[in-house]
């Protein structure tokens, strides 16, 4: 008598419909991260479809003093808030939430100690800004609420800023003010939503 295991075929053999299977189950959950939040400019909206977003957010905050809103700010303003995000048609390695680069990223790991961090992860992500508007305070003495220079900073490099890069971009120093005001209006709404 032949033995055969459940899934079919001899024992000892594994089925290429159940190799199939389990190739389409990884790379499935491997593919599916979430998508950006419904209503991406509604703080407690957020944080109440991601309460894991609140807690990364509240550490990084707690960690480096930047306030949730101007983290939240950036990165909507970075990648509106898509893990995969890259910048559309021109050549850079910027990437996912926070659209870091490849050799800040690194400076950031290599400065926390965090080498795992990605920046496909969104707690990764905030502790990276957080950190950044704490290098660009100290550096630049650039107040961590200050979301218009804050954004500045993040986005031209701190060389860049200090050599007023920014100024030749009246584009740029539009985003910088809707940054500023979306910061505060994440702000307001967090205020309101934690009573």
């Amino acid at each position: 008598m032949r033995l055969l295991n459940p899934l079919g075929g001899r024992r000892g053999t594994t089925p290429i419909a159940l190799i199939f299977v389990i190739g389409v189950v990884l790379l499935t959950g491997c593919a599916s991260a979430p998508p950006p939040p419904a209503k991406p400019l509604d703080a407690c909206a957020i944080f109440q479809e991601r309460p894991s977003w609140y807690r990364a957010a509240k550490r990084a905050e707690q960690r480096w003093g930047t306030p949730i809103g101007i983290q939240l700010a950036i990165i909507q303003a970075e990648s509106s808030f898509r893990h995969d995000a890259r910048p559309p048609g021109r050549v850079s390695s910027a990437f996912g939430y926070p659209q870091a680069i490849d050799g800040t990223w690194e400076w950031y790991r290599e400065q926390t100690g965090h080498r795992r961090a990605k920046r496909t992860n969104f707690s990764h992500a905030v502790d990276f800004v957080g950190w950044y508007t704490d290098v660009t305070e100290r550096t630049l003495g650039i107040p961590k609420n200050d979301g218009y220079r804050q954004y500045l900073a993040y986005h031209e490099g701190h060389r860049g800023f200090q050599r007023g890069t920014y100024r030749q971009k009246a584009w740029l120093m539009r985003v910088a003010r809707r940054v500023d005001r979306q910061a505060q209006t994440y702000a307001m709404q967090l205020r309101g939503c934690r009573r």
